[in-house]
Parts: structure tokens; C-alpha cells; sequence
């Protein structure tokens, strides 16, 4: 018997589980279907990330045929490993835009979600070595720092961008995102920092973590969840929640554990043979993710990450934590809007020093360059629905991509933009032709063909288990999954933390917004006072557009 069961030993729920455990008389299971993440070289060197692609420590998920992407399936790589996929990720500290969470709060009536009421914690998570701000917090678990190796590539797109009038920017966190720099890292000294590194490293007697622990579905008693069947080592076992229940086992997890325990859209339930105990189709509803689109140039006056990474990197790496294994592949980027007129961007630049084709499943050993550009402002919408009544089987990931033609035509304005930036100097030097997509493609015809037939994910799925005001209203129409608390509306003792629960997607890579909410939920879950909200005052305005 515990206080709190939490599903999913990912970003969200190790942060809930660690808050938790602060209160030396609760009693917190932390459960993850995948292994611990101990010794697992790839994990902690940065640049080998792409490795664990498809390994034991991925979900290996596919999507269904995507009808606007001619016809393809999508692989998504998700975590399958304690830390989830902040030990699989590209470690890009990235918050989103302001108006992102004033949109939660003024749109979705989020009441406690807005911008100012989650930069404290933001804040409190995160330890900046640049120091203290307004803008970052320094002394919290999880560490952000500089790149210690930024490629030769990368610095010729920021002044190839500069020279086409894009803003330097060295803090996408700060006043401004818009604009082109280096990212900064979930990294500690040269190593990954997953998020189970940063907050569970000093794990209390209190905090009990299973690790290879697959949820199959909750225990619901007089409508209240009262634990958590999972199976472990062939059995089946049952973990009790005097408190409460939480998944957090993401946007693909949570709406399939919820459904599976009979909570969701009911003629879809029944249709699988599943008992319904309360219709909400609204879950698994409102899947929204990044769609991204490579363009590559050949670069064979420059050497490349891969011709770093034999032995004698690796040693380096080993011995001193340098060097171009430090790389997280996407060294830089930034941000910016296919439509001047635009309140905040809607691109995102993604630069890798390597020919990242196939979404690095393929050979990268040549010398090129890739951009990744990516839709920030997303407006498809997909769906998760149940395969089978089985929780072994995957569910049916249906992202619905391009499916609105405003995305279509947002990605491909950012290729032209992309290819304007190769044009100039100092990058138009290094690149000797472009691979992708190629000197036939020319016409806006011809770039929207490209992009059906290449985009992919950049691996941040949300919103399926979506946050929403709790007024009378909304509650009765069931727009939401989850209230501004995130309790799950028909189920006592039960709630959402993860990535699953936002209304909308950020404009920028998804941990540290999953990060921040976890912190805001475990306060909530404990009873503590919410951090006071920082003051609108204090926060600069987004830059102008154009």
C-alpha cells in the first residue's frame, strides 16, 4: 500500500515522484515499463543519442498511413527506459513562447497555467551555469549549460542568417525567441543529464522505483482509482493508492491506460469489449505534434561529427568529457515566422552537422549539413484510439499530418527560407549542392509535393489527455480530459501530469514545458501554495515581427 502510484518513470513523473518523496510520510511507487538507465554508454554521451533509436529503450512506435503525407507511417521514437525520453532526446532546453501559456489560460481556461504562473517554475527546476536572471533560476536539479563542441556548420547558418536580417539571439528563454543561435543543453559537464539523473540521483527510503514494471490498467473502485495493475517479471501484481493515482506516462501512454481501463469515448470502447465507467471522448482527442521537414547540403570541404566519433573520440569523451561527442547534434537554430505579420514564430530551425536522413536510421557517414525545418505552430489535429482490448498491443497513432493546409503551407515557406539562408555567405562557401530537396525542385508546387513525401516527427506529441477550464460549461461538454488541477473528470483519485495534458503545443521542443508542469502539479497534488505568480511587468514583450 502507497500514498501516490505513479505511472511512467518519464520526465514528468520522475519530477512528481521526487516532490512527492520530499514529505518524509508519503508513501510514493514510481512504475516504468522500461529498465533502469545505469552504465548505458549511448545514454550518457551526447552525440549517440540517435543509437538508441530502436533499441530495447524505445517504444519503437509507428503511426497509421498518413493521408496528406502520401500515405506514409511515421516511426516516433519514445523513451522505454527510467527517465523516458529526456534519456533519448536531443537535450534542447527550450521553454516556448509567452503566449503559448496565456493561450491555455485566456483560450482553454486554464486558470493557473498562463506564462507568469509557470516561470516560477521554470525557475525552480532549473540550474543556468550562465547564473541567475529573471529570465533562469540556478541551484534547481536539472542542469542547462552551453554546448562545449558547436561545429563549424553551425556557426556558419547563425551568420548566414544574420546576413539574410535574421537576430542573433543567445537566450531563446529570454525576452525574445525570435532569431538564430546555439541552443542551450540538459547536459552536466558533458554528459546527458536525463531527467531521472537530475531529480532521483539522491533517492529517499520513502520513494520505492520499479523499474521493467508494465501498466496494463487501473483498479477503480465506487468511481474513485484505487491503484494500478502492472506486470512484472511474468505476473501480474497490484499496487494500491490510499491517496491518489497519476499517469504520467505521456501523450500515448496515459489515453491508452485510461481507455483500457474503460475511461474514454464510449462507442469506441465498447467496440473493443471494454466496460465503460465514464464516456470521454475527448481522450485520446487533440493529438498535436511538430511536424518537420529535412533540407540537406553536401559539405565536403568540412569534416564531419561522424569522422570524430571513432576510438580516439571516444576516449576523449571517456577521459575528459570533450570534444565533438559533446554534441547534440542539433547544436543551433532558432526561430522564426513564414508570415511577418505573425504574433509570435512559427518555424523553428533545427541544424545538424551530420546528413540526418531517415530520421537518422540511415548511414550518416558523408559530409553534409541538414536543416531541420520544423512547424512550431501546428494547426492538424491527430487522434490515439485502441487497437485491442490487449495492453500489449500499441494503440493506433493517427497525428493527422497536413491534414489543415495552413501547416502545408507554413513548411513550405520555411524550406524557401532555409534555402535562402544556404545562399548566403559564410554558409553558401561550405555548401557545394543540395541533396534535399534537390535542384529539381523549384516552384511552390514542387516544394509542397517534397514536403509531403519527407516530413516527419520531431518527437513532441501532446495534448491527448488535454487540459481545460473548469466551469459547468465545459465540464458538460467535455472538451477537456482534466481540469486546471488535472484530476481526470468521471474518476476520483486520479490524474494527468505529463505532456499528454496540454491544450496546445508549445512553440519549441517539449521537456522543459513538461518539466515545468510537473513541478506545478506536485504542488498541487501535496496541497502546497503555488509559486506566486511573476509579475507581467517583469517580462519583456516578444520582439516585433519581421
Amino acid at each position: 500500500m502507497f500514498d501516490y502510484v505513479i505511472v511512467g518513470g518519464g520526465s514528468a513523473g520522475c519530477v512528481v515522484a521526487a516532490r512527492l518523496a520530499e514529505d518524509p510520510d508519503a508513501r510514493v511507487l514510481l512504475l516504468e515499463a522500461g529498465p533502469p538507465a545505469e552504465d548505458v554508454e549511448e545514454i550518457r554521451v551526447p552525440a549517440g543519442y540517435v543509437r538508441l533509436f530502436r533499441s530495447r529503450y524505445d517504444w519503437n512506435y509507428v503511426t497509421l498511413p498518413q493521408e496528406r503525407a502520401d500515405g506514409r507511417a511515421v516511426y516516433w521514437p519514445r523513451g522505454r527506459v527510467l527517465g523516458g525520453s529526456s534519456a533519448l532526446n536531443a537535450m534542447i532546453y527550450i521553454r516556448g513562447n509567452r503566449l503559448d501559456y496565456d493561450a491555455w489560460r485566456d483560450d482553454h481556461g486554464c486558470a493557473g497555467w498562463g506564462y507568469r504562473d509557470l516561470l516560477p517554475y521554470f525557475l525552480r527546476a532549473e540550474d543556468n551555469a550562465r547564473g541567475a536572471s529573471p529570465y533562469h533560476g540556478t541551484g534547481g536539479p536539472l542542469p542547462v549549460q552551453d554546448l562545449r563542441h558547436k561545429s563549424e556548420h553551425s556557426r556558419h547558418f547563425i551568420a548566414a542568417a544574420a546576413h539574410r536580417g535574421a537576430v542573433e539571439n543567445d537566450d531563446f528563454n529570454g525576452p525574445s525567441q525570435d532569431g538564430v543561435g546555439f541552443y542551450q543543453v540538459t547536459q552536466r559537464d558533458g554528459r546527458r543529464c536525463s531527467v531521472a539523473d537530475a531529480y532521483l540521483a539522491r533517492k529517499p527510503d520513502n520513494l520505492t522505483i520499479r523499474t521493467n514494471a508494465v501498466a496494463t490498467g487501473l483498479v477503480i473502485e465506487g468511481g474513485r482509482a484505487v491503484g494500478v495493475t502492472y506486470l512484472y517479471r511474468g505476473n501480474e501484481e497490484t499496487a494500491r493508492a490510499e491517496a491518489e493515482v497519476i499517469l504520467a506516462a505521456g501523450a500515448i501512454g496515459s489515453p491508452q491506460l485510461l481507455m483500457l481501463s474503460g475511461i474514454g469515448p464510449a462507442d469506441d470502447l465498447r467496440e473493443r469489449g471494454i466496460y465503460v465507467i465514464a464516456d470521454n471522448p475527448a481522450i485520446g482527442a487533440n493529438l498535436i505534434d511538430h511536424p518537420a521537414v529535412p533540407v540537406l547540403w553536401s559539405t565536403p570541404a568540412v569534416k564531419g561529427l561522424w569522422e570524430s566519433t571513432g576510438n580516439t573520440g571516444l576516449a576523449r569523451w571517456r577521459l575528459s568529457h570533450r570534444g565533438p561527442l559533446t554534441s547534440n547534434l542539433a547544436e543551433a537554430g532558432g526561430f522564426a515566422r513564414s508570415d511577418p505579420r505573425l504574433s509570435a514564430p512559427d518555424l523553428q530551425w533545427h541544424v545538424l552537422p551530420v546528413a540526418f536522413k531517415e530520421q537518422g536510421l540511415t548511414d550518416a557517414a558523408r559530409r553534409a549539413m541538414t536543416v531541420l525545418v520544423t512547424l512550431v505552430d501546428v494547426a492538424s489535429r491527430g487522434r490515439i484510439r485502441l487497437a485491442s482490448r490487449d495492453p500489449r498491443h500499441r494503440p493506433l497513432i493517427d497525428p493527422g499530418y497536413l491534414s489543415d493546409v495552413s501547416d502545408l503551407a507554413a513548411l513550405a515557406a520555411g524550406v524557401a527560407m532555409a534555402r535562402d539562408y544556404a545562399s548566403a555567405a559564410p554558409l553558401s562557401k561550405i555548401c557545394a549542392g543540395e541533396l534535399a530537396p534537390g535542384d529539381g525542385v523549384h516552384t511552390d508546387h514542387e516544394i509542397r509535393d517534397y514536403v509531403r513525401a519527407s516530413v516527419v516527427t520531431i518527437y513532441h506529441p501532446v495534448g491527448t489527455c488535454a487540459m481545460g477550464g473548469d466551469s459547468r460549461d465545459a465540464a458538460s461538454r467535455q472538451q477537456s480530459v482534466v481540469d486546471p488541477s488535472l484530476r481526470v473528470r468521471g474518476v476520483d483519485g486520479l490524474r494527468v501530469v505529463d505532456a499528454s495534458v496540454m491544450p496546445a503545443l508549445p512553440r519549441g521542443n517539449t521537456n522543459a514545458p513538461v518539466i515545468a508542469i510537473a513541478e506545478r502539479a506536485a504542488d498541487l497534488i501535496s496541497g502546497r501554495a503555488p509559486l506566486a505568480p511573476l509579475d507581467v511587468a517583469e517580462v519583456a514583450t516578444p520582439a516585433p515581427a519581421g
